[in-house]
């Protein structure tokens, strides 16, 4: 203080600062509070000015991406961890969901988008970008972050177990259908039937080579029981907990071969409006039974043959390989040698297919089993149509086998049963062409000692002849005259006459 310009004191002005002090105490207080739980914090956070540069970087953040704060901190932060997409290609700052916080002050989230660590890798992560204000004005974002690298591989695991669900899926409702079109098409029997030499050398050959993984090549003509051997095989292998996939490679039509055989994608072709295994995939584990595989397109055969080298093959319209397992068993009644010299069958391929060969006999080379497989159809049909059976005499099986069976088995079955359909009580009549130049030698034996037995008899020779055989009626029906079963019925005499001839002969009943 002056007076006439000379110092002659000082005035001391003074306040009590006592709670600025506090409050600037409370304040750095807070702060170091807060810098601690933010360096506890298990998310990644940064601190980014208005002008996109770091202004903080918490410990967390550095263990995930390597970034310190020195690397950060007055540093473009997109230009360091956020520069590209995950695959590779720039990603502008214009389109970074963090900046843009800071410019129209809304908060965004996102969680489909990488990170990229110091050493050049990148990581999964989900981010929140919150805008920060300072006297109402934007002033920049605090980003916070998480590593979800484990989530990611657990939702891809997760979608990896779904397809395979989805797989066994369509895998499943496709065996569904196909056992469910087996059930409705039926099988006439379940075992071969017979006790022919012929049939006891086909069913050696099934026991040797079902435990096997040979491919089988059944051959033979139409109706004699190919596919029968093929589920003969099957189920004798060990592979019989899984199902037999039959394909008709006749009723295939020609541009639907490979989608069959091997499925499609949705969109691959016209109608193909969703993923479609295919028998291939079905038979996977088990067995494929290629019916009539001579009819398989040249086209095609590459392929077939691929599969059954390699056992790889592609669903139509996909890339991705796919692996089976099956045992290949082919029926044919074509001459595959002769579909081979004519380059319409491919040799490989046949030689892949002709492994094991299997010759399925025809009906007419082994009649001695026409008797068992009757009376096996009979009892089959008859349960089929809920009829008696009805009784099988030596006249019906002697008829049966002096008939030359073009159609085989399946000709029989059919006769049989049409036989049972239009029979009259208890008695069988077959309908058999009576002109039939192609019997066997066998039977053409039988025909001509049938027609030496057609010469005339004498009067004693004719009532010796009918008594037999009312004695044969009378024991096979136990005496029983009348009645159903009885011997009038087998006779097909009126039982009054049948007793007016049995009093006549002096028989004893």
């Amino acid at each position: 203080m002056y007076e006439n310009e000379a110092l002659v004191g000082a005035v001391v002005v003074f306040k009590d600062v006592s709670e600025r002090k506090n409050a600037e105490d409370e304040l750095s207080r807070v702060r170091r509070s807060n810098e601690r739980i933010l360096a506890a914090a298990g998310e990644g956070i940064y601190g980014i000015g208005i002008d996109g540069r770091g202004t903080f970087v918490n410990p967390a953040s550095v263990v995930m991406t390597g970034w310190r704060p020195e690397d950060i901190i007055g540093k473009p932060v997109h230009d360091l961890h956020h520069h590209s997409k995950l695959d590779g290609s720039p990603y502008p700052r214009e389109e970074c969901p963090i900046y843009a916080a800071f410019r129209d002050g809304l908060v965004h989230q996102c969680d489909d988008e990488v990170f990229w660590r110091k050493d050049g890798s990148s990581f999964p992560v989900q981010y929140t970008s919150t805008p920060i204000y300072e006297n109402e004005e934007l002033a920049g974002a605090v980003v916070v972050f998480r590593d979800i690298s484990e989530r990611k591989r657990n939702e891809q695991e997760l979608q990896q177990v779904y397809a395979e669900v989805e797989q066994m899926k369509q895998r499943l409702e496709m065996e569904n259908v196909y056992l469910q079109e087996e059930i409705r098409g039926g099988h006439d029997f379940k075992e071969i039937v017979g006790q022919s030499h012929a049939i006891n050398q086909v069913l050696n050959q099934i026991e040797l080579v079902a435990p096997t993984m040979a491919t089988v090549l059944i051959t033979g003509e139409s109706g004699t029981g190919k596919e029968l051997i093929a589920r003969a095989i099957h189920h004798r292998s060990e592979r019989s907990d899984r199902p037999l996939i039959r394909v008709n490679c006749a009723a295939i039509p020609h541009e639907l071969f490979e989608s069959e055989f091997f499925g499609h994608i949705k969109g691959s072709f016209t109608g193909a409006v969703k993923d479609r295994a295919g028998r291939f995939e079905l038979a996977d584990g088990g067995s494929i039974f290629l019916d009539e595989v001579g009819e398989i397109p040249l086209n095609l055969q590459s392929k077939l043959l691929r599969v059954l080298q390699e056992g790889q093959y592609e669903r139509v319209g996909d890339e991705q390989t796919r692996n089976v397992d099956v045992r290949l068993i082919a029926a044919t009644n074509k001459n595959l040698k002769t579909e081979v010299e004519n380059r319409t069958f491919r040799e490989d391929l046949f030689f892949r297919l002709n492994v094991f060969p299997v010759e399925a006999v025809p009906l007419r080379n082994r009649i001695e089993d026409i008797p068992l497989l009757t009376r096996h159809f009979i009892s089959i049909i008859c349960k089929k149509l809920n009829q008696p059976e009805p009784r099988l005499s030596k006249a019906n099986i002697k008829q049966l086998q002096s008939y030359r069976w073009q159609g085989n088995i399946r000709e029989l079955q059919n006769v049989i049963e049409r036989a049972i359909i239009t029979s009259t009580g208890n008695r069988l009549q077959f309908d058999l062409p009576t002109d039939n130049p192609g019997l066997t030698a066998k039977a053409q034996t039988s025909v001509l000692d049938e027609d030496v037995a057609q010469l005339p008899y004498s009067e004693d020779e004719r009532s010796v002849r009918d008594r037999e055989n009312i004695l044969l009626a009378l024991k096979l029906s136990n005496n029983k005259i009348s009645g159903a079963n009885g011997a009038a019925e087998m006779l097909g005499i009126k039982p009054t006459t049948l007793a007016s001839r049995i009093k006549n002969m002096g028989i004893k009943e």
